[in-house]
């Protein structure tokens, strides 16, 4: 648990899950949770939610589009653990049962700003044709009971996945009280950047 009194800083975000790319389907939903080191400590805000269903846009884009807020505030003692934002994308086969569209996961950008992040998205797949066949007739697709465990490396190269859409996520970061602690993260400082996040992402973030 994250100290109190003037051993801790804060870092405060708001941002949107904007938009998603996934020319196959007509409808997603997506859900979030944020994951994070055990000194972190939320005192505002949610950990995790859901977005409203929406339908492909009909112009040539054809995107996805939330606008779904988010908003949260940590406090901590250190930035061991720097929180990961999870978001799983859902949708509606055709035997009316809930799928995994994509799970895809990025840090919380580093430096103080507004940031956009494009993050692509996966699934995991069956191992054998049998047995995508039978979980498409049962409508039991492969999915991960926790989609937090994607945040996570421990156990990633046993799972075989196939890369499937984009989300776009904006963040609004602002931290208090990190240069009172010995850490500066100003953006000329800054040079490190998620591998999940494609290159026309704005702002740094921490590696895995």
């Amino acid at each position: 648990m994250a100290a109190s009194g003037g051993s801790v800083f804060l870092l405060m975000v708001a941002g949107q899950i904007e938009s998603a790319e996934f020319p196959e389907f007509d409808e997603i939903f997506c859900k979030y949770s944020f994951v994070y080191g055990q000194d972190w400590v939320i005192t505002s805000g949610l950990e995790e939610g859901l977005t409203q269903i929406t339908k492909k846009s009909q112009d040539e884009r054809r995107i996805f589009v939330w606008n779904f807020p988010l908003d949260v505030t940590w406090k901590s003692t250190n930035p061991h653990g720097w929180p990961q934002i999870v978001v799983s994308a859902y949708g509606i086969d055709a035997f009316g049962h809930d799928v995994a569209r994509g799970y895809g996961a990025c840090h919380i950008p580093l430096t103080p700003g507004r940031h956009k992040s494009r993050v692509a998205m996966f699934v995991p797949e069956s191992t054998s044709k049998l047995q995508k066949f039978t979980s498409w007739v049962l409508g039991r697709r492969p999915e991960y009971v926790d989609p937090r465990v994607i945040a996570q490396g421990e156990g990633r190269e046993v799972t075989r996945v196939r890369s499937q859409g984009h989300v776009t996520l904006s963040f609004n970061v602002v931290n208090k009280d990190m240069k009172k602690l010995g850490y500066d993260v100003t953006a000329h400082d800054v040079s490190i950047y998620d591998v999940s996040i494609l290159p026309e992402s704005t702002g740094a973030a921490l590696t895995a």
